[in-house]
């Protein structure tokens, strides 16, 4: 007799030891590995590098108008091969609209393990790239493909700003108040997926990574949003670590008014974390007061996939700029200020 028995799928998550923007490397780490004693090339024209830790390099063309390029990828942060190219697009193109701009055009970086998976899978992850690249009204324009023992893709995408519309992360003032534009956590559920936990909020998690950030291109066009990053792999704390560090000065967030996915505080206290937040916290967990407790740490510290955007703006507009967003259907509650650098902790949670 013939087996009836149906294969198990193929869960995409179990091919990689890291999971989406969990996949990078620590900050501090990074930060050895970037050490150089050449420097950047002198060049009036590149507006943003690397020397700012911003989402993407600018260069500007002529007329005030400049090109963004930028480049992302990772490997599988859930196990369906579609939604996995989707959320990975829309983490690439993410870092573009983080610089107030819009992208041009995309192409595709793939690593795939072609003697385990197949073929016929890797064309499901670009398919769903390409899917977002449709959505985000841009061609998807060609890529380059290896053989690979773990799953990976991203894209490198090219885009355009006027060069008075550009947002960078270090520009942020003294008294100017921050919004966060997703929730929290779907570092450590996707974790808890790999893990087998099974998480509820799993449509949360995948409605969140999977949609694009194209309000940044709107933020772009507003003087009183002073600065601009997206949260990915290094946390909340992180990347406002960064636009406080670029800017001079300190953070203090609200806890409780940060946007979470409500599960994710139930894994923390089962111990599901993903180690990227650990990894994050060891990095620059000396500049934070306030996070100590499990849940605090690993929340804020969680490596976020196709995150929000964090938006520093002038505490005058607000008002103005909550309505903006609770109009397109985002989180649109303050959930801190800028403050004066001083001595201590750079940012404190309360």
């Amino acid at each position: 007799m013939h087996s009836t028995t149906t294969p198990e799928p193929i869960r995409l998550t179990q091919y990689s030891h890291g999971a989406g923007c969990g996949c990078k490397i620590a900050p501090a780490q990074l930060e050895l590995i970037l050490k150089s004693a050449l420097g950047t090339l002198p060049d009036p024209k590149l507006l943003v590098g690397y020397g700012s830790r911003d989402d993407a390099a600018v260069y500007e063309l002529a007329d005030g108008r400049c090109i963004i390029s930028t480049t992302d990828f990772f490997s599988p942060i859930v196990d369906d091969a579609y939604d996995f190219g989707r959320i990975a697009a829309t983490n690439a193109l993410s870092d573009v609209y983080a610089m107030g701009g819009k992208p041009l055009l995309a192409v595709a970086i793939l690593g795939w393990p072609i003697e385990k998976l197949g073929p016929e899978l890797a064309q499901r992850v670009v398919e769903g790239g390409r899917q977002v690249c449709h959505d985000a009204g841009i061609p998807l324009a060609g890529g380059h493909s290896i053989d690979a023992p773990e799953p990976f893709f991203g894209l490198a995408v090219t885009g355009e700003v006027p060069k008075t519309h550009i947002k960078r992360n270090d520009t942020a003032q003294h008294g100017d108040v921050l919004f966060l534009t997703k929730p929290l956590g779907v570092g450590i559920l996707s974790t808890g997926q790999k893990r087998g936990y099974c998480p509820r909020n799993k449509r949360v998690m995948l409605d969140s990574m999977a949609r694009l950030n194209t309000i940044g291109h709107v933020l772009g066009t507003l003087p009183h949003v002073h600065a601009l990053t997206d949260v990915t792999g290094f946390g909340l704390l992180g990347h406002l670590l960064e636009m406080c560090n670029g800017s001079g000065l300190n953070a203090q967030l609200d806890y409780d008014a940060v946007p979470m996915i409500a599960h994710a505080k139930v894994l923390i206290a089962q111990g599901c974390y993903p180690d990227g937040a650990l990894r994050n916290w060891k990095s620059y967990g000396h500049n934070v007061a306030g996070a100590s407790t499990m849940e605090r740490m690993f929340m804020l510290a969680d490596p976020e996939t196709s995150g929000g955007l964090l938006i520093a703006v002038d505490p005058v507009k607000a008002g103005e700029l909550g309505a903006l967003l609770a109009q397109a259907g985002l989180p649109h509650q303050v959930i801190g200020r800028m403050f004066p650098r001083a001595e201590g902790p750079v940012i404190t949670v309360v």
